[in-house]
Parts: C-alpha cells; structure tokens; sequence
C-alpha cells in the first residue's frame, strides 16, 4: 500500500548558456499546434527553497544536429500562447 503512496519526479538536468547545470522537474508536456513543450519548476534542492518563489519554465523540443534537445522559446508570441495554456492546465489541475 505504501507504494501508491511514493511519488517520483521526472528530472531533468539543464544546462544553461553559461555551463551552469541545474535539476528541473517535469510538470506537464503539451502538443501545442504541432509543436512539443514541457513545463518544469527547478526541483526542490532545501528548506529555503521551498519558502522562494518558483518560476515555471517551459521549454520547446527542438532538433539540433538530428538530436532532439529542449530550447527557450524565442518568439514572445509564440511564449505567450503556451504560457498561457500551462498556467490554465496547472490552475484547473489545482482547482480538482
């Protein structure tokens, strides 16, 4: 019984532009007119941090070099539209 009750988050190590190396965890993934987009919150690393703001990441699936890699998106547009539609997942997912 006590199985159901384990949760185990999906992470992901990112690096960013700078080298840096920071674990995320996977919130949600959306097909969103074609185009494949993850949301993520950095993971949970002490106390300290769970009393922070957490700011929701989202990132597109992209292919590079025929490697599928996870990239900002650019287009302001384009970010509005998915933020968007996480945040109302994330809203109605809380709200049940």
């Amino acid at each position: 019984m006590s199985e159901m009750n384990e949760y185990t988050p999906d992470l992901f190590e990112l690096i960013d532009e700078e080298g840096n190396k920071k674990q995320f965890e996977l919130i949600d993934v959306a097909e969103i007119e074609g185009e494949q987009y993850f949301a993520m919150l950095p993971a949970v690393e002490d106390d300290d941090f769970l009393n922070g703001d957490c700011e929701l990441v989202i990132l597109k699936s992209i292919e590079e070099d025929g490697e599928e890699i996870l990239a900002s998106i650019d287009d302001d547009d384009e970010f509005e539209t998915v933020s968007r539609f996480f945040m109302e997942r994330l809203q109605d997912a809380l709200e049940d």
